[in-house]
């Protein structure tokens, strides 16, 4: 349950306006709500041409990398495209060695094991690929604080050129090149690309002026998945990658991909930020958490549904013993909780009993459920791999950024980071973020719902309408699902789903205006006892409102964000 709900509300003469412009009634509302203040201005918020792309040369350093990846394309060497084991890392390691294959190049994918190598570039890894004959690495979604790495390359007689999205440490390593929006010299105009948009702007440029569409054409699809599970701002240039990649999709270009929704049951099913960030990614990401990378690049990489099915039914297994690990781990960790004096503060909990590859999941779902900033850390052999998420408000790489001397090694953005420490300074970091946490603004500690605009009218929400928002998509960071509200809506039904984990509710709304309209809703992370709902009470209601289609049959539901009983 969240402190609070910010109504934002709309501006009504405006929303009119736009509405009497032809637009669709919701859709105006909506975007009055977000502070679009007419047709035109609405036009340029929904645009989603390829004009947006930017040039890739413009990303600092581009040009050296184009050249030295041309160079070893014209020489013959070896190139071994070096990823992260996550969805953005496997999917930026899938395209560009496929295009560089496509160019007559040697090349290899080295993806670290997570278990035993950890996050990024590693100086035994470097060993082992120049012994196998490499002169090119080329990073993807890692790299940028990869120093020491990258002088070891340079020492055994091979290039580096690092293509990452990541914050840049204070010196960036002296590799051929260095490729990453976020650094501080990088004139590039959008700075909000995953690792796979990096990697998608360096075959833009290896292929040429003009070459954008036909890319995408390409691999949009990949972009598009790596894009979303790195949870980026679905905003610019983003946004058309991800439109266009959903497209892709639902096209089923792509045996790996069509298999993979055929096994996780999204066949027929519209592609969409959520399906794809909820039910995809977490299933191409249980290869990396487990250790098993190569499961999930043979299956994108796969040409026939032959050889992709049996590899998408492995992945989904596979997912399911995360799931299982993550649950034993996420109740470990409330268990742990509550044995803590209570006070706001990060959560920082370790244990030797961990498996490192689902902590950062775990770490998202304590985060959420107190609005803390969180530490999962996994010990072993006296040393502590920890995944981190934080709360709106609570810049984590910041908060870490000073606290080098406590840790071996770190990484990551505002949100999520990657931590190494020694396990007896585990309680000095414990210390260190609190402190941290303690100066910062106090409203971060306020668990608050950003509500778009009361809902008066529940014909608002008739099936057409909803349709029509689907030009709103995709959303995601930066452009958030719409959220809505309701007051004084009756409980009809309540019904428990997944064993009283998650419930149906039939609800009547518009009562107070003589508008009474069925709908039926769904909170999926909430039993009925946890709700606190009965037949026949007034409930207020937070939710995003969508279509569901299940067996041929469409209908709006209500997913529930917040419920209060009325008083």
């Amino acid at each position: 349950m969240f402190d609070r709900w910010n109504v934002k509300g709309y501006n009504r003469p405006t929303a009119v306006a736009m509405t009497r412009g032809g637009m669709n009634p919701l859709v105006a509302v909506f975007l009055a709500s977000r502070g679009v203040g007419s047709i035109d201005e609405a036009r340029r918020v929904l645009a989603d041409g390829p004009e947006l792309i930017s040039d890739p040369m413009a990303l600092r350093d581009m040009d050296k990398a184009a050249a030295r990846v041309e160079l070893a394309i014209s020489r013959g060497e070896r190139v071994t495209v070096y990823g992260d084991y996550d969805v953005d890392g496997i999917t930026s390691s899938c395209i560009l060695a496929d295009y560089l294959e496509s160019r007559g190049v040697d090349a290899r994918i080295y993806i670290p094991d997570r278990l035993e190598e950890g996050y990024g570039v590693n100086a035994a890894a470097i060993d082992t690929i120049r012994a196998g004959g490499t002169g090119l690495v080329v990073t993807v979604d890692c790299g940028i604080t990869a120093a020491a790495e990258v002088r070891r390359a340079r020492e055994l007689g091979m290039d580096v050129v690092i293509t990452d999205h990541h914050e840049c440490g204070d010196a960036l390593p002296e590799a051929a090149a260095v490729v990453d929006p976020r650094r501080p010299d990088c004139p590039s105009p959008y700075k909000e690309l995953a690792g796979v948009g990096v990697a998608f702007k360096l075959i833009c440029a290896l292929e040429g002026p003009g070459s954008a569409e036909r890319v995408l054409a390409r691999y949009g699809d990949l972009v598009a998945i790596g894009t979303i599970a790195d949870v980026m701002p679905v905003t610019g240039e983003n946004r058309v990658l991800i439109k266009r990649g959903l497209q892709l999709i639902r096209e089923g270009r792509r045996p790996g991909i069509r298999e993979l929704c055929a096994a996780s049951g999204l066949e027929g099913k519209s592609p969409t930020v959520t399906n794809v960030g909820f039910v995809l990614a977490p299933r191409i990401n249980a290869a990396g958490r487990l250790g098993n990378t190569a499961l999930a690049v043979n299956l994108l990489r796969a040409g026939s549904a032959q050889e992709a099915a049996p590899l998408a039914q492995e992945l989904c297994a596979l997912n399911r013993e995360r799931q299982r690990l993550e649950g034993e781990m996420y109740k470990d960790a409330l268990s742990m909780m509550e044995r803590m004096p209570a006070g706001g503060k990060p959560v920082v909990l370790a244990s030797g009993n961990w498996h490192q590859g689902v902590c950062g999941i775990v770490a998202s779902r304590v985060a959420e459920r107190f609005h803390l900033p969180a530490v999962m850390i996994c010990v072993k052999d006296g040393v502590g791999r920890g995944s981190c998420r934080s709360v709106e408000g609570f810049n984590l790489y910041e908060a870490l950024a000073p606290h080098r001397d406590i840790l071996l090694n770190f990484g990551g953005h505002e949100m999520a980071a990657g931590l190494t420490v020694e396990e007896g300074k585990i309680d000095a970091l414990r210390q260190a973020l609190a402190e941290s946490f303690e100066a910062a603004p106090k409203g971060i500690q306020e668990s608050v719902l950003n509500v778009d605009f009361e809902v008066i009218k529940p014909r608002l929400l008739e099936m057409r309408n909803l349709e029509a928002m689907s030009a709103l998509e995709p959303y995601g960071s930066g452009n958030a699902q719409p959220v809505l509200c309701m007051r004084d809506v009756r409980v009809e039904t309540v019904t428990p789903l997944s064993e009283g984990k998650r419930t149906k509710l039939w609800l009547r709304a518009g009562e107070r205006i003589s508008e009474p309209t069925i709908f039926e809703a769904v909170s999926f992370s909430k039993g009925p006892e946890e709700l606190g709902v009965t037949t026949g009470i007034l409930v207020d209601i937070a939710f995003t409102p969508q279509i569901n289609e299940f067996r041929g049959r469409r209908n709006v539901q209500l997913n529930l964000a917040d419920l209060r009983r009325c008083q």
